[in-house]
């Protein structure tokens, strides 16, 4: 993971995000917010019990943290980033929302078993693949016993997805991951229950029809995909 890469960027994520995906119809904090309110209905649908402590992991400048906060009030979340400008960013803006630590690599400095939500969106395409299953290993020690780690990523099938990656200055270096091969990595890492959900299925103008991607999931063309992991 480079910090660098991600420091490059900080300040001007949001205008380029914005302008990097004006094809889907959609700005940047309707992506943040989808994504945790998705896991909020499967949180709620399974009758989990609500989360104590939310790891944000690659929280970036944090446009997840304000809608963890309203899905999941009860919960004290913990942003992590290997870019202190990102993180300095996010602490201004969501400062009171959130306890922010800087990661740089190897062992994550954070409670093991400390975790009942790890969420992370859009990250692990930026991180070599080779650390992927050492790294997923580091988050399951945070989990707790009944914890569940949700990570959305691009879906490589997708051409609207590949074609928003390819144009994108600051996925440059983005190698984008199957689910099925994601799912294998989790696997390894010593997850034993691990399932992919496929998922932005129309774009904007077509939002109406968006309550029916819940029953669209298996369909491996969503423009996304998260998977959900425990034990």
């Amino acid at each position: 993971m480079d910090a660098a890469e991600f420091d490059k960027f900080a300040d001007e994520y949001l205008a380029v995000h914005a302008a990097n995906i004006r094809i889907s119809g959609e700005d940047p904090e309707y992506f943040a917010r989808y994504k945790i309110e998705e896991i909020r209905r499967r949180w709620t649908a399974a009758g989990w019990p609500e989360p104590r402590a939310i790891l944000d992991f690659g929280s970036g400048i944090g446009a997840s943290i304000p809608h963890l906060a309203e899905a999941f009030p009860g919960a004290a979340i913990t942003a992590l980033d290997v870019s202190e400008k990102s993180l300095a960013i996010a602490e201004g803006r969501f400062g009171a929302l959130a306890r922010f630590v800087r990661y740089e690599g190897g062992d994550i400095p954070l409670p093991e078993g400390g975790f009942d939500l790890i969420f992370s969106a859009c990250v692990f395409h930026h991180i070599e693949a080779e650390e992927h299953v050492g790294l997923f290993a580091e988050l399951r020690k945070l989990l707790s016993p009944q914890g569940r780690m949700a990570i959305f990523e691009h879906n490589p099938v997708n051409p609207v997805t590949r074609y928003i990656v390819a144009t994108c200055e600051f996925d440059e270096n983005a190698v984008l991951i199957p689910a099925p091969l994601f799912k294998r990595r989790l696997k390894a890492a010593g997850f034993a229950d691990v399932e992919a959900a496929y998922t932005g299925f129309f774009p904007g103008a077509l939002r109406a029809l968006r309550p029916l991607e819940r029953y669209m999931t298996a369909l491996p063309i969503g423009a996304q995909y998260y998977t959900l992991a425990h034990g």
